[in-house]
């Protein structure tokens, strides 16, 4: 495991002050260089003794750009609530040269070594939860989705998933099919379908009516196809939204929104406990 000092690899001087406060680790390397994990620990966190739940975002981007800095003011507010809050940086386009195939790869990585490390990150393995926008959420989809063959590794399956405007058909009437090294291997990987399990993580979804990008009709089909499976997936639609509607710097109001509503999801599944001040925002 590579820690490296507070100053991530990212050339905008606002991406460097956003992420002054995170610490910084490299979970895979890679010809095009290294992949970054930006971790917000809890109030007076001690790595010797704490083993604290953790959520782990994917940005979004459409698998062309990085954008590790989306996720940051989740991370901050999870953190508060005594998660170890992680923003990921896996391969795109424009800095990696990366695919569809190489963000699922990233995400299966960087899960199984969270897992790995687990007792020195401080991190409860059991406790992991996986959240992505957009493409993000494609890659946690499919590192959650695909058989894990490599038993070297923990698998990477989190405890539960946290997904804005989820890319869930990349079959070639989905979004991003031409971006795979074939259409017919974009169609193989498609989360929509690719459900062949019980016993996946429960799932809660974040996705605006008026989304241009990803249609939310994708959501609302995936959602039916993974419950049809037993498991439990919660859609909440958001009319007149587009496709960053859930972004800090786009809606304060529906991020707040989002955000409690993922508070509220990850209490109810035990993961972490109710707010003490929740009632005073409702």
């Amino acid at each position: 495991m590579n820690v490296i000092p507070k100053s991530p690899m990212i050339g905008e001087a606002r991406n460097k002050e956003l992420l002054s406060a995170a610490t910084t680790y490299i979970y895979n390397q890679t010809e095009y260089g290294d992949l970054l994990a930006h971790f917000f620990f809890p109030p007076n966190f001690n790595y010797e003794t704490d083993r604290c739940p953790a959520i782990v975002f994917f940005h979004g981007g459409l698998w062309d750009i990085s954008a590790a800095t989306q996720f940051i003011p989740h991370c901050h507010h999870f953190a508060s609530r005594g998660m170890v809050a992680i923003t990921v940086e896996y391969r795109n386009k424009a800095v990696f040269n990366g695919s569809p195939e190489d963000a699922i790869m990233d995400a299966k990585a960087a899960l199984s070594f969270f897992k790995l490390h687990a007792d020195q990150l401080g991190l409860d393995a059991e406790r992991i939860v996986a959240a992505g926008a957009s493409a993000g959420a494609n890659a946690i989809l499919g590192a959650t989705l695909h058989p894990h063959a490599n038993e070297e590794l923990p698998n990477p399956k989190p405890a539960a998933l946290v997904l804005f405007c989820p890319i869930t058909d990349t079959s070639p009437r989905g979004v991003g099919n031409g971006l795979f090294s074939t259409p017919k291997i974009g169609k193989a990987l498609s989360p929509g379908k690719n459900l062949p399990q019980k016993a996946l993580p429960p799932c809660i979804i974040f996705h605006g009516e008026a989304d241009r990008v990803v249609p939310y009709e994708q959501s609302v089909k995936f959602a039916k196809r993974y419950r049809r499976k037993r498991n439990k997936c919660e859609v909440m639609e958001f009319r007149n939204a587009g496709h960053t509607f859930f972004n800090f710097n786009s809606d304060e109001r529906n991020y707040n929104l989002t955000l409690r509503a993922a508070d509220h999801f990850l209490v109810d599944l035990g993961i972490i406990e109710p707010d003490p001040f929740a009632d005073l925002l409702d």
